[in-house]
């Protein structure tokens, strides 16, 4: 009977140490799963920093590509004042064109309404940017030694308007025209104050 005995104490005592020892093991290997999910969340959250960060970084560019000075200055010599413009000098309006961010839906007060050909035009900037496409708008005037207007779509042009850096002096072809009013406005952009903008066309604007 002691024999029975010592034997099954021997038995529980083995039975025991496994049971702890594996216990053991589960919480090494929790404790293994748990660090590894640790370190992939910082890695998760660097990759989307890192997006955002380029995202800003690619709309400061789009911003850029579109900037014009704040002060057109005046008209161009030459043009020709409209006679009876919709929208006379003094009018408040709202534009309705995205020439550049912020602008479409603005209130802006006309500044000059002028009565020539205006064009849409594709140039390359002469310090070095990337080529323009459909840039609106280049008044007759701003063209150097054009032939007489309009100047037919295609058709090789210099422009000689500053509206932006790169474009005076840059070689471009004639995208598309018209023949509406043109008018010059002062507006506000993004907290900035635009005046003598050049240029919007009579339908891209509609009374205030």
């Amino acid at each position: 009977m002691r024999s029975i005995r010592v034997l099954s104490t021997v038995a529980a005592a083995i039975l025991a140490v496994g049971a702890l020892s594996a216990c053991s093991a589960d919480e090494s290997v929790d404790e293994h799963a748990g660090h590894h999910g640790t370190e992939e969340t910082p890695a998760h959250a660097d990759g989307h920093a890192d997006h955002s960060s380029g995202g800003e970084h690619d709309h400061a560019e789009m911003d850029m590509d579109h900037e014009h000075s704040p002060d057109g200055g005046p008209a161009p010599e030459g043009i020709e004042p409209a006679s009876e413009p919709q929208y006379p000098v003094g009018s408040q309006v709202i534009l309705h064109t995205d020439h550049m961010p912020g602008m479409d839906g603005a209130s802006a007060t006309i500044t000059g309404a002028f009565t020539t050909t205006t064009y849409a035009v594709d140039y390359t900037p002469t310090d070095g940017g990337a080529p323009v496409k459909d840039h609106k708008w280049v008044v007759q005037e701003e063209l150097v030694d054009p032939p007489a207007a309009p100047v037919a779509d295609g058709a090789a042009v210099t422009i000689g308007a500053d509206h932006m850096s790169g474009m005076q002096g840059a070689e471009g072809t004639v995208a598309g025209s018209t023949e509406e009013t043109v008018y010059m406005v002062d507006f506000e952009m993004d907290g900035k104050e635009m005046t003598n903008h050049k240029w919007v066309v009579e339908s891209e604007i509609s009374p205030a």
